[in-house]
């Protein structure tokens, strides 16, 4: 692109990185800072060195810290491009965010339960991934950028699966996404699932301590499964549980009474209480995965005035961690939604605080 003449060129700026931004890559610290600049073009002035931590080269994958002087390079766009970039950014205002596939994420709000300059935690809907990939053009946190376009960051502090509901925390600034993060690590936090298994729970059975291994099936599916602890791929995985109530056989499927369960995971693996349950021969009701098919389609049918399942029963419904500034002790509750509630006889009763039995680790 020629420059217009009498006009000066260009001149490189100097970022100073605080502290929300410390510990993270210097690519992605580009891609937030560089809007609309295509990664291609941001990977390339980083090999080329005009991209410059204190006056010294970088790599992509550097972590800047609090402090750091960042040397950002003129970045220089067609006046298409400018024209297409002003384009999309209208379009953007009227329809959402771009998906990971090249549409838009429509802009969405969803149920708060706590928010504050640091955090927000959301109930979020069983059907809704929390982020886009993997076939899913957007999710939740596609939605919420969207829909907050003044909002600097917002960034998932863990996940919960499509099908499942609940308690989903999202960090509003960098330094609350590592301080939380490093909770879960840590396992500081106390998170307990609602979930519904076919058949009468063993009330004695309350630690689930066996490994899963993550594999892909033909059609490239990924699947879970329990394996010997000792087995070279399996990561060892622990589930608590908790007996909260017997529900009697269901009309539609009369000769299968059901448990609800307290569940807790001290371990965070994908699918972990789906694999965990029904490898204990008590699957989750309306499992597509892992659950009993034809259980789940005849729960799928209202009978004789009962209600009918269309879901998964898993939903996360109580967090207990501590505010990533304030370290207060915070406890979240999100109630069952309706088409789990009426799927039950009657609400269950109050949560019991008797604490899960820990596994044995010596």
């Amino acid at each position: 692109m020629r420059e217009e003449p009498g006009k000066a060129p260009p001149q490189a700026t100097l970022v100073t990185v605080d502290e929300d931004y410390a510990g993270q890559r210097l690519d992605n610290f580009l891609i937030r800072q560089l809007k609309g600049v295509p990664k291609t073009h941001v990977y390339r002035i980083i090999r080329s060195g005009e991209v410059r931590i204190n006056k010294g080269r970088a790599h992509a994958d550097t972590r800047v810290e609090a402090g750091d002087i960042v040397r950002l390079p003129p970045v220089r766009t067609s006046e298409r491009a400018d024209q297409k970039a002003q384009a999309m950014a209208e379009e953007v205002a009227r329809h959402g965010a771009s998906s990971t596939l090249g549409g838009y994420a429509p802009s969405r709000e969803f149920p708060i339960l706590f928010e504050d300059d640091f955090l927000l935690a959301i109930d979020k809907p069983a059907g809704v991934a929390v982020h886009g990939g993997s076939g899913v053009s957007f999710g939740v946190i596609e939605q919420l950028r969207m829909a907050r376009p003044g909002a600097e960051f917002l960034e998932l502090v863990h996940r919960l699966d499509r099908e499942t509901s609940g308690i989903l925390l999202i960090a509003k600034r960098r330094m609350a996404l590592k301080v939380l993060q490093e909770q879960f690590r840590e396992r500081e936090t106390d998170k307990i699932y609602l979930a519904l298994v076919s058949g009468i729970w063993p009330a004695n059975l309350r630690v689930i301590d066996k490994a899963l291994h993550k594999y892909l099936q033909p059609d490239g599916e990924r699947r879970v499964k329990v394996v010997a602890n000792e087995h070279p791929d399996g990561m060892r995985s622990v589930t608590l549980l908790k007996v909260k109530s017997v529900i009697a056989a269901n009309s539609a499927a009369p000769a299968t009474p059901f448990t609800l369960l307290e569940v807790t995971i001290k371990t965070g693996r994908t699918h972990q209480i789906r694999v965990h349950l029904a490898g204990e021969g008590h699957p989750i009701a309306g499992d597509d995965k892992y659950g009993d098919f034809e259980l789940n389609k005849a729960l799928q049918r209202s009978s004789a005035g009962a209600a009918s399942l269309k879901r998964m029963f898993l939903h996360a419904w109580s967090l207990k961690f501590n505010h990533p500034k304030t370290r207060k002790a915070i406890h979240l509750q999100a109630g069952l939604p309706d088409e789990l509630q009426q799927f039950l006889p009657a609400r269950p009763p109050e949560p019991s605080r008797a604490p899960a039995t820990e596994p044995d680790n010596s």
